[in-house]
């Protein structure tokens, strides 16, 4: 038998829409009580009153994750209302596509702010109490990119395989304190960041959904606290 989730709390970053929005009311399905974290107030409130409408305690706070200042705020309002993590799921990213000597410099640089220290903020702010408690998850959000480089893509696949590096390590130093640090690398997902304006467009039954990953990702929470699924690659059955 695995475990059951309800009644814990669960973090999620990029959580105002796509894969971070799906996950959150996928685990607010499950009894989870969730702390949202993005950019932007007003897709925060629309997904918290969602989670809300489902039966389970739901709060926000705006950050630039890749501020460590506003993580920090934002962490301390979300255990202030809702309590301490058991949870993590981070998500929030940017993409930034062009050949190396197209993209600015800034752009190149502000990829690996939000996606690698931003992800480190975040993590750093909420460790502390997955310790304390001896237990808990951490979902890291990367990309089949972070697995394989492809042209055009140099800053995104550079943060992306940073990831898994950190992952990898912090995996290690935390798993003696019951902590399950897991990976996520899905290949091309049905998001406004993979497809900006033309979303609407596409054949929901050819690109996997956020959906799709949040049902993936409650079902890794639910195992046995005694395994996890250290690194998984996600992709679409038949996207041609």
């Amino acid at each position: 038998m695995g475990q059951d989730i309800q009644g814990k709390i669960a973090y999620v970053t990029g959580a105002g829409r796509g894969i971070g929005r799906a996950a959150a009311l996928e685990l607010a399905r499950e009894g989870v009580n969730v702390g949202l974290i993005a950019r932007t107030e007003s897709r925060l409130k629309e997904v918290a009153a969602e989670a809300e409408a489902l039966g389970v305690k739901a709060s926000y706070a705006t950050a630039d994750i890749a501020e460590m200042n506003e993580v920090d705020e934002a962490v301390s309002h979300l255990r202030n209302e809702l309590g301490a993590a058991d949870i993590l799921i981070n998500n929030a990213a940017i993409s930034s596509k062009g050949s190396f000597l197209e993209i600015e410099p800034e752009d190149w640089k502000k990829t690996f702010e939000v996606n690698v220290f931003g992800t480190y903020h975040v993590t750093r702010a909420v460790l502390p109490d997955l310790i304390e408690k001896d237990k808990g998850d951490i979902i890291n959000i990367s990309s089949s990119n972070g697995l394989k480089g492809t042209a055009g893509s140099t800053a995104y696949s550079g943060s992306k395989f940073a990831i898994q590096g950190m992952t990898e390590a912090l995996m290690q130093e935390v798993r003696r304190h019951n902590i399950r640090v897991f990976t996520m690398n899905p290949s091309l997902v049905a998001t406004e960041l993979a497809f900006g304006d033309k979303l609407d467009e596409q054949d929901k039954e050819k690109y996997m959904q956020p959906e799709d990953l949040a049902e993936y990702m409650v079902a890794q929470l639910k195992l046995h606290q005694r395994i996890f699924i250290k690194t998984s690659l996600q992709w679409a059955t038949n996207p041609f």
